[in-house]
């Protein structure tokens, strides 16, 4: 199987795997899964699972209160 190549995050990146979540959040993968999936995020492509950045950020707006 090959390797998915390490990309850098910019503002125009629309999705992330868990991983890339988990660093971008600064938490745990469980933690990170938790809220890409409270934040109505999840994309299921195949066996691979994405998360939307913008959803994400707009579930973390409302948490914070803006």
């Amino acid at each position: 199987m090959k390797k998915t190549l390490d990309r850098a995050i910019t503002e125009h990146t629309l999705t992330v795997n868990a991983d890339t979540l988990a660093g971008m959040l600064n938490c745990g993968r469980a933690t990170a899964v938790k809220i890409g999936t409270d934040a109505g995020a999840r994309i299921q492509v195949g066996r691979r699972t994405l998360y939307q950045v913008k959803k994400i950020e707009l579930y973390l707006d409302t948490l914070a209160g803006e």
